[in-house]
């Protein structure tokens, strides 16, 4: 008997979830992301028509558009379950825009988690397509197209083709090219403490450290000890003088659990804790909210919905968590009633917070049918909900002051008294400036005070006096760059990972061996140059401007060509002016004082695809280049090629140690009649063994022109390398090892098997 109904999904994943929830009258068919897409090779859209968008139709889903449209005839009813928020709300604009508009049967569903009450539940109760959210997103992407495709090629023409701008990674870029600066700029200032170690009557001895002198708190922010001198003649005062305990202060301190996870906040923690980038992040978690085979139970969904800033939790998820509590840790952890949490301002709560979909799936039930970075995610996702419904920790808190003369030290410590949440989750800690710097909170020491009391002599075993400097604030790393933007309003949940790895991608930004985040010479440059040119674009203040008209467009109470119109007006006259006065990188020459050393005319800096280098001017009859670096104040220093103990392979010439875009390399001293290279750059494991000598592991290496590719560790004994990404996931088709991944132009991100013959293929969720 065929189905009568029809449900359509983004992915095949989640297709299969569903099907195993919906029973025999209901077909699932995935679109496999996007169905339509503005053109690539122009604007595709037409500004004087109140900014209607051209949308195409994707040429590799012509075929998945077909597929759709026959299982559409002769359903009763065809339900689109695309993702529950702005790009999924598009997405089911444009299926029904492709299979006929009979609004009589074609209904919306939004599923928050897939499980099978969930899902059958929004089937019950289905909802109608929401036009104010497809223009909302329709909004969004026109507004990033206009941004995108017309400041770009003012780039290409200026500075080199293949770069591009856009409304919120240029914003990034800005964010860390001003904190890069800011830190080049700080100049540290030296500061002094003075520490005291002190015995009781009553063991254990402890630090005492100086916060008052003269009337003046010592706080290190409005008021330090800036010289040594300061800190001898405090010292010389103390000399001989009686240290008696002041005033002792015990109280009893609760901290409190974090909420549940919003999807910044566990694209931080995601980073913090297991060193995971927020793409990768995403990735694993739509894996986890499409469903995992579980084995005997199926098809799972173990989270909600990833892709949300509400803190919100339904009431039957706090009752299965407040069940669990008790059961697994006792009455005590389980406060008495449930913990609700308030959303930031402006969050929008279509959605939950990202928790297990059941409390029955705990990681170690579904840990053998999890790969480790899915599973470790989950128990973050996991501990973090749990934790944020039990009761806080309690810690009892003992403080000394201690009066000397002009001098007024303290004594701080904790002990803790009862673990509460803790037992289960403590969030992670972002860098700090200098723990010296850090506020009283944090300051506390993990520790016990003797019990003293009030007027108990002290005996002072040793002062001493401690230097320190001002440090500047730490570099940005993908956890704290998201949660600038989180706390500026500067995008959405759902596009901080894409923006973080674009940056990347697009060279603006690296990050170094410690994850920090430091913008390139090129990151420098484009921020230089569209600042100048488009400061409402580049403003941080504008663009969370725009997306809380972007909101106000979703919620109905915004026209959104109107909102383009407004915006579009003082734009296209920065564009103009961009077009005419933006400097222009390519013909510029910077001279210095530094001589040629095979013409002797004075070199001049120029840009080039890898960044700036040095030139004879008097190309091309003199091709002599030079790399450099500069100096703290700004000058051109060269940077020396260092020979090394080996030579050409093609020209017998000896090697040189170089220094270009994709790291160290040996370059040819003949260089430029032999541009023989060889990269130095060390391999990196992927842990996956190799499809066709089944011995070796698959490594990710660069070419000698900084290309990534993948090939096992034996060559050459073993001669297998793709330049595809290795998947560890056995081919569904024919059983192979391993899948490969890639984006391509007409297909978007693909999975396919890398044995050809087979033919095996997907396209992944967009």
């Amino acid at each position: 008997m065929a189905a009568k109904n029809l449900v359509i999904v983004e992915s095949p994943a989640k297709a299969r979830t569903l099907e195993k929830y919906l029973g025999r009258d209901f077909q699932v068919k995935a679109s496999v992301g996007h169905i339509v897409d503005l053109p690539k090779s122009k604007l595709g859209v037409d500004i004087k028509k109140g900014f209607a968008p051209d949308f195409h139709v994707i040429p590799a889903k012509k075929k998945v558009i077909e597929e759709l449209r026959r299982a559409a005839k002769g359903k009763e009813n065809i339900y689109l379950a695309s993702d529950p928020d702005r790009e999924g709300e598009a997405i089911a604009w444009h299926i029904a825009d492709q299979i006929g508009k009979d609004h009589k049967k074609i209904h919306r569903v939004l599923i928050n988690e897939i499980t099978r009450k969930a899902v059958q539940e929004a089937i019950a109760n289905p909802q109608e397509l929401d036009r104010n959210k497809f223009d909302a997103q329709i909004a969004r992407r026109v507004l990033d197209r206009l941004v995108g495709y017309q400041i770009s090629p003012i780039l290409w023409k200026k500075v080199r083709r293949g770069l591009s701008a856009g409304r919120v990674q240029s914003v990034a870029v800005r964010l860390v090219c001003e904190r890069e600066k800011a830190i080049r700029a700080f100049v540290a200032q030296e500061y002094w403490s003075l520490t005291a170690m002190l015995e009781g009557r009553l063991p254990p001895s402890f630090e005492a450290r100086l916060v008052q002198w003269q009337g003046n708190k010592v706080d290190n922010k409005k008021f330090r000890l800036e010289q040594e001198p300061v800190v001898r003649e405090i010292m010389k005062s103390l000399e001989g003088a009686s240290w008696i305990v002041g005033n002792v202060e015990k109280k009893e301190r609760r901290r409190f659990p974090t909420p549940p996870f919003v999807t910044s906040k566990l694209q931080q923690e995601a980073a913090r804790k297991l060193g995971f980038q927020p793409k990768r992040t995403m990735q694993i978690a739509q894996h986890l909210y499409e469903g995992v085979d579980l084995g005997p139970d199926g098809s799972v969904g173990l989270i909600t919905y990833m892709r949300t800033d509400s803190t919100r939790v339904s009431a039957d998820a706090l009752s299965a968590a407040r069940q669990f509590i008790q059961g697994q840790y006792g009455q005590k952890y389980l406060p008495e009633k449930p913990v609700v949490y308030r959303s930031k301002k402006g969050a929008q709560d279509a959605h939950e917070a990202i928790r297990p979909t059941s409390m029955e799936y705990t990681p170690e039930r579904v840990r053998k049918y999890l790969r480790r970075d899915a599973f470790v995610l989950y128990s973050l996702i996991w501990a973090r909900f749990v934790a944020s419904q039990m009761v806080p920790a309690l810690f009892d808190q003992t403080t000394f002051d201690i009066p000397v003369g002009e001098s007024l030290f303290r004594a701080t410590g904790q002990q803790l008294k009862f673990d509460g949440f803790i037992k289960v989750y403590t969030e992670g800690r972002d860098e700090k400036v200098d723990k010296d710097e850090a506020d009283e909170e944090e300051q506390d020491q993990e520790g016990t005070l003797p019990d003293l009391r009030a007027g108990d002599r002290l005996e002072l075993r040793s002062l001493e006096p401690g230097q320190h400097f001002t440090q500047p604030q730490p570099r940005f790393t993908a956890a704290t760059l998201i949660k600038e933007l989180d706390e500026k309003g500067i995008g959405r949940p759902s596009t901080y990972a894409s923006i973080i790895s674009n940056v990347l991608d697009r060279e603006y930004v690296v990050m170094d061996e410690r994850k920090s985040l430091m913008p390139t010479e090129l990151g420098f440059l484009i921020t230089d140059l569209l600042v100048d040119s488009f400061p409402d674009i580049l403003n941080a203040e504008f663009t969370a401007g725009m997306e809380s008209v972007l909101d106000k467009i979703e919620e109905g109470k915004e026209d959104w060509a109107k909102a383009m119109k407004r915006f579009y007006t003082s734009f296209s006259r920065d564009l103009k002016k961009a077009e005419a006065e933006m400097r222009d990188v390519k013909r510029q020459e910077v001279p210095t004082d530094i001589p040629c050393e095979k013409c002797g005319a004075m070199m001049v800096v120029k840009w080039g695809r890898n960044g700036e280098f040095l030139a004879c001017p008097r190309y091309p009859e003199c091709k002599s280049t030079k790399n450099f670096s500069r100096s703290a104040n700004g000058d051109v220093q060269v940077v020396e090629a260092i020979e090394v103990d080996e030579t050409c392979e093609q020209c017998g010439k000896p090697m040189q140690l170089r220094w270009g875009k994709y790291g160290r390399f040996l370059g040819c001293s003949g260089y430029p009649e032999c541009k023989n290279i060889r990269s130095l750059e060390k391999p990196v494991d992927l842990g996956i063994r190799c499809p066709q000598c089944k011995e070796g592991n698959l490594q990710e290496k660069k070419s000698r022109r900084g290309k990534l590719f993948f090939a096992c560790d034996r060559y050459p004994e073993c001669h297998f390398a793709t330049w595809d990404r290795p998947v560890g996931e056995a081919c569904p088709k024919c059983g192979e090892s391993i899948l490969l991944e890639k984006v391509t132009k007409r297909a978007g991100q693909v999975r396919r098997c890398h044995k050809k013959e087979c033919g095996y293929q997907v396209q992944l969720a967009q």
